[in-house]
């Protein structure tokens, strides 16, 4: 009789399981425009239940109205204008740029070789650069929940990647969009990126 190796990984605690989830959305809405599918299924999402004392809560619901509103054809354009451009993009989305002002530099480098120590690397066929927005919150996706061939991270490597990778930079970012004079949908997602990093921030320092 033949066998076959069967892995066994720990239960994700259900805070984890939802940490995983908002990053594995905020991975989607920094890798491409949002499409119709999308925004329907934020738009349908729960409502968190607000009294004006959770700014995290009021962002998200706020981002719920705002995907019930947005049309798929006018996020393309918005995302288009916003993160590619035309020569240059109005909001460059890697940490390099935010970093030295200039793109795959030693930050770049330095990143690769620490996923290359936790077992992670890019596609083959992947364009995007390792440490866009998008890529970054997929590999925190990756540590907290794991996957069929790999099992959660630690807590300390979520917290030393994160701080390594993402805090130094994302708030400036988000802040950029939130700025720009041409953001419309992605104002409300970059509002809620940043509280929801700032919650990560916090939560992790005091694991």
């Amino acid at each position: 009789m033949e066998t076959s190796a069967i892995s066994l990984h720990p239960a994700v605690a259900p805070e984890d399981q939802s940490r995983a989830e908002f990053y594995a959305l905020l991975a989607r809405l920094y890798a491409k425009a949002p499409d119709a599918p999308i925004l329907a299924l934020i738009g349908a999402s729960e409502p968190w239940a607000d009294d004006g004392t959770h700014p995290l809560a009021s962002s998200w619901n706020a981002l719920i109205l705002a995907s019930r509103a947005m049309d798929a054809e006018a996020a393309d354009q918005e995302y288009t204008d916003l993160f590619i451009g035309v020569g240059k993009c109005e909001v460059n989305l890697h940490a390099s740029h935010w970093e030295t002002g200039f793109m795959a530099e030693k930050p770049l480098a330095d990143l690769r070789s620490e996923l290359a120590a936790l077992g992670l690397g890019r596609r083959g066929s992947a364009t995007m650069l390792e440490d866009h927005l998008s890529a970054l919150c997929e590999t925190m996706r990756l540590l907290i929940a794991g996957d069929e061939n790999r099992a959660p991270a630690p807590i300390d490597v979520q917290r030393n990647f994160s701080r390594k990778r993402l805090f130094p930079w994302v708030f400036a970012c988000c802040a950029a969009i939130e700025n720009s004079s041409i953001a419309n949908y992605y104002v409300r997602v970059a509002e809620f990126v940043s509280l929801f990093m700032a919650l990560e921030r916090d939560s992790l320092a005091m694991e």
